[in-house]
């Protein structure tokens, strides 16, 4: 679920809306909703992609990590080349890149053909996504726009519902590759669809887009990911785990001191300065790591150690994606009532406690019902990541920080299976013989989401939103 920017009004004189505007909205939300699908759709698949291409347990862990991780590493990349080079261009780009991709992954009978594909499919999306955000934000005005936003932030509790629906049905049907297949019809069509119906316009032009660092950032976290992915086979001291973490440092730092120097930064770390900005970036990385990676776990437990099939699981996880948009969708309210502190409180405390019914009871019935508690503080997390660091920003650094709360929405989805997957390492690759790894991520996510609950009480800023405000998430 990625935050969305606030409504501002355009300043100055505002162009005849476009007669297509609709079929616009249409054609990129269904794009859109492809790109949050993939997040979801491939977790039920995994163990029977992990069985037929014979992948470790750090292997199955990067299917999963590749894809977000370029798709938030890049994403204020794909902005701002939005801004300089036009947004339909850069959506189409991204739209050819993913579908590409997609197929790329459906074809694939080894890890790094796999593997190449989702590297395609993230910096696709990174591509696509931001651009066709740019394109409903400047297609509609007034009250149209939003509805349309609203019409835009309610993809992601659908995408991720249906996406393991989705990943239950093909994979128990025609088999794992199709849950990528079915991107290259669907990706053809909107291609067709979008030259025909979303308006061009010229980029802005006027400024450097900042390669290096979009190159930084990535790299950084992706050597974290490495070192932590590492850790769960080799342990904590090994040189595979060590350097890589270190490196990781090495480049965090390197990538701060160019951003604070550079003319055009792709993210201003001053940004993180500011307190409802840092908030928002924190809540947004938590919620979205232990939401993706309950899918991810909960996943192989009831395939491998329940013995349930694709299908099956597909259904069975419902309950928790719609947990989430239940929590999404009551957030809005609540905060606008008592404000943004003690929902974010109480909702990092709901979802400590969902998760903390499996890692104390085994079965299924457990699972589902601590998941779906869970994500119910999480969809409620989302929204207050994003209405805390949006409400206050002025029009012009709107986009930049809904840029940057969703860059963290997508390296949280990867550190957190990259780290929850080395904490569950026993269990991935014992095939679910031994609980006993999945009990103890468990039992991390819960301790991560209490901790922060506690810490929210002070870091959160109190306060309300604006009145007459609209975010969604999704």
């Amino acid at each position: 679920m990625h935050s969305q920017t606030p409504a501002h009004p355009h300043h100055g004189t505002e162009e005849a809306p476009d007669p297509r505007r609709w079929r616009a909205l249409t054609v990129l939300a269904v794009a859109q909703f492809m790109l949050i699908l993939d997040i979801t759709v491939v977790t039920v698949a995994l163990p029977d992609i992990g069985r037929d291409l014979e992948l470790g347990r750090a292997a199955t862990t990067w299917v999963i990590t590749t894809y977000t991780l370029l798709f938030g590493g890049l994403m204020v990349f794909g902005g701002r080349s939005a801004d300089l080079f036009g947004a339909r261009r850069v959506a189409l780009t991204g739209l050819v890149v993913f579908t590409g991709s997609s197929l790329l992954a459906g074809l694939a009978v080894n890890a790094p053909m796999l593997l190449g594909g989702r590297v395609g499919q993230g910096i696709g999306a990174a591509l696509l996504s931001p651009a066709a955000m740019a394109i409903v934000t400047t297609t509609f005005h007034g009250a149209e726009r939003n509805k349309a936003l609203g019409v835009w932030g309610a993809l992601g509790g659908t995408g991720a519902a249906v996406g393991v629906l989705v990943g239950g049905l093909l994979t128990a049907g025609p088999g794992w590759s199709w849950i990528f297949f079915v991107n290259v019809p669907v990706g053809s069509a909107l291609l067709v669809a979008m030259t025909r119906v979303v308006p061009d316009r010229r980029g802005r032009g006027g400024r450097n887009i900042d390669v290096l660092g979009a190159v930084l950032v990535t790299a950084t976290v992706g050597t974290a990911i490495y070192g932590l992915i590492n850790a769960g086979d080799d342990g904590w001291g090994d040189p595979f785990t060590v350097v890589p973490l270190l490196a990781a440092g090495v480049l965090g730092v390197i990538f701060v001191g160019y951003e604070r120097n550079t003319a055009a930064p792709l993210l201003d770390p001053r940004l993180l300065v500011r307190r409802p900005i840092a908030a928002g970036a924190v809540l947004m990385l938590v919620a979205t790591g232990l939401l993706i990676t309950g899918f991810f776990l909960g996943s192989f437990y009831l395939q491998q150690a329940q013995g349930n099939s694709a299908l099956v699981t597909g259904l069975l996880f419902v309950p928790i994606a719609l947990g989430t948009i239940v929590g999404a969708h009551n957030a809005g309210r609540l905060i606008g009532t008592f404000g943004y502190r003690p929902v974010g409180v109480v909702a990092l405390a709901i979802a400590a406690v969902g998760l903390a019914i499996p890692a104390g009871w085994h079965g299924t019935p457990a699972l589902i019902i601590g998941l779906t508690i869970a994500a119910a503080g999480q969809g409620a997390t989302f929204v207050t990541a994003t209405t805390t660091a949006l409400a206050n920003v002025t029009h012009d650094q709107a986009g930049i920080t809904s840029g940057l709360v969703n860059t963290f929405h997508e390296v949280g989805a990867a550190l957190g299976v990259a780290v929850l997957s080395t904490v569950a390492a026993v269990s991935l690759r014992t095939g679910g013989a031994d609980l006993s790894g999945f009990s103890a991520a468990f039992v991390f996510g819960a301790v991560v989401a209490a901790v922060v609950a506690a810490g929210a009480t002070v870091f959160i800023p109190a306060g309300k939103p604006p009145v007459g405000m609209r975010v969604g998430a999704h």
